[in-house]
């Protein structure tokens, strides 16, 4: 599916090694994606694990917006080559620990639901740690299921 110069929204995490570097490293590798252009990345949030095994550490979280003209699975194929890149290993643990996490969020007026991939993020909406950043970056966004971003936040934090 081919999209032209459409705004979209990255979620990254990590929970392993030296955080900050990696997420530095992953932005810098995102911004070198040819037609991942004008990004912008929200501030860093330090999240306790949701859903995860127990003993978890936990995550710094961001947001990065930028615009995209290409096909979105190959932006999809590129995010986790770069997660790949940083050393993320798959070990088949739902929501395991882990050095990098590069999700996508959102693709503005894209809905698709495969194997590889579902836009927008069907959790998103219930994820503070992508609703905090994602506010910083766009406070008016009305959210996919018609919420206002800033409602969805406030709801989360209660």
């Amino acid at each position: 599916m081919h999209v032209n110069d459409t705004w979209c929204a990255l979620a990254l995490g990590s929970n392993l090694g030296d955080r900050h570097a990696l997420i530095e490293s992953a932005i810098q590798a995102l911004s070198e994606i040819e037609k991942l252009t004008n990004l912008e990345s929200a501030p860093l949030y330090e999240t306790e694990p949701v859903d995860c095994p127990a003993g978890s550490p936990n995550f710094l979280n961001t947001i990065i917006q930028a615009r995209y003209t290409g096909d979105i699975y190959n932006l999809l194929d590129q995010t986790q080559a770069i997660e790949h890149q940083l050393g993320r290993q798959r070990k088949g643990i739902h929501n395991e620990a882990r050095i990098i996490d590069i999700d996508l969020v959102l693709i503005d007026g894209i809905t698709v639901e495969t194997d590889r991939l579902i836009l927008p993020h069907p959790r998103m909406h219930e994820r503070l740690f992508v609703l905090k950043p994602l506010a910083d970056l766009q406070p008016e966004l009305i959210l996919p299921n018609g919420k206002p971003i800033q409602e969805a936040v406030h709801e989360q934090q209660h």
